[in-house]
């Protein structure tokens, strides 16, 4: 249930109203042009809503960042998309919030929307200043995009729900200084997660795969204390460590491979889980190599063999289905496999397979997990996808999020 004000809670007839988007697209890196537009997508309906309430509409947003600087670039493309789905049109200056910026936004007329340049030209909003300088958001009403937006500004809408865990001024600021709205999408995010994490319908099925498994092993925690999982189906790297937990040697190339990421860390956390809740995690019970050009599967009692294990087996899959098909609620995050080779991408292919075709209500998330997903099967048979990754694992993992706790608070204002 949303406890914030949302859209639909104002009138912005003539007034100024300045919406944080998240449209952050993944960027050919020859030709410098969006390849997916799903978030820009999602973000329609609260930009058309806003301006069919006669909104004169800000809309700033995020392209790159000092740690993906090869995708920081000017967002007249993602203009140019908004466009193909906007009735009004969208405009677009190279200014985040600079004197030309804010000479385009006083000529604003009712149902007209302007999109501002990329935030992350600006200091206060990149990774590396967050990281570095942890500004409390009374601090962040004197950065330069407070000061040179707020005089024009009559409402603040956030709809950036996967930026949620960025602590920047665009996104955790003006809930204390403007009368404050969540946006369409902010609300669908909050509330299909919300969903997973405080009433899931049993049995309920967390399936955590991928190669980043401290995301993995922040749910688990979480939903194992909580009892909202019934059962967590483990593949990819998390599998590999709960295999480890159990005691088995992988053999000196996967082992080393471990190692070398520091991801070994996870074992004792794992071996404590695995002790405490053994009825609940599932770890693979056959693995996938190659040889010779060929997928070859090894049973684990077969281990430790020195090779590289790139998927999970034939045996494991089965099991898989078996408990997805039973399960009402499923959260997946993360392959099951290196799906990219097709030697490897068996174990993704059918666990996707299995989850849309699963009765039960799903959500999935994360860039990585939904391409995979996109390979194999029509994202329409999924409950619900996020546009969220990062932002997802921190709020179903129960960790604070800035965005939240600024949404919150300017809630509590009334």
């Amino acid at each position: 249930m949303i406890k914030w004000k949302t859209v639909d809670d104002y009138d912005y007839r003539n007034k100024v109203t300045l919406l944080r988007v998240d449209i952050n697209s993944p960027i050919h890196p020859g030709t410098k042009k969006i390849l997916n537009e799903n978030r820009i997508h999602k973000s329609v309906p609260t930009i058309q809503k806003l301006l069919d309430k006669g909104a004169k509409l800000v809309i700033i947003a995020h392209q790159g960042d000092t740690l993906d600087y090869e995708n920081l670039i000017p967002m007249e493309e993602h203009a140019q998309k908004l466009n193909q789905y906007i009735n009004g049109g969208i405009r677009y200056i190279d200014d985040p919030c600079g004197p030309a910026a804010q000479e385009e936004i006083r000529k604003l007329k009712a149902g007209e929307g302007l999109l501002l340049g990329n935030l992350r030209y600006l200091t206060e909003e990149t990774s590396t200043f967050e990281n570095v300088v942890s500004l409390k958001p009374e601090l962040m009403e004197q950065t330069y995009l407070v000061r040179s937006l707020l005089p024009l500004c009559d409402y603040y809408v956030n709809d950036a729900f996967s930026a949620a865990h960025r602590n920047a001024p665009s996104m955790a600021a003006f809930q204390r200084l403007l009368p404050t709205a969540a946006g369409e999408l902010m609300c669908r995010e909050v509330e299909a997660l919300d969903q997973i994490i405080e009433s899931p319908d049993h049995p309920c099925l967390f399936v955590l795969g991928g190669a980043k498994i401290s995301d993995a092993f922040g749910m688990m925690k979480q939903v194992l204390e909580t009892g909202k999982a019934d059962k967590i189906l483990t593949c990819g790297v998390t599998g590999e460590i709960m295999l480890m937990a159990k005691g088995y040697s992988l053999g000196e190339k996967k082992e080393l491979f471990i190692r070398e990421r520091g991801l070994d860390r996870f074992v004792q956390e794992a071996r404590q889980y695995l002790d405490k809740y053994p009825q609940k995690i599932d770890y693979p019970v056959d693995v996938v190599y190659e040889r010779s050009g060929e997928r070859c599967t090894l049973d684990i009692d077969e281990l430790p063999k020195s090779e590289l294990f790139m998927d999970i087996g034939e045996k494991t899959i089965e099991h898989y289905r078996r408990e997805i098909i039973q399960a009402k609620t499923i959260f997946v995050n993360g392959p099951a496999g290196a799906y990219e080779n097709p030697l490897f991408e068996r174990g993704t292919k059918e666990v996707w397979e299995a989850i849309a075709a699963a009765k039960g209500y799903s959500v999935i998330g994360g860039g990585d997990t939904v391409s995979a997903a996109q390979r194999y099967i029509n994202l329409d048979d999924i409950g619900y996808v996020c546009t969220a990754g990062g932002a997802m694992v921190r709020y179903v993992s129960g960790t604070k999020l800035p965005l939240i706790e600024a949404m919150d608070g300017a809630q509590s204002k009334g």
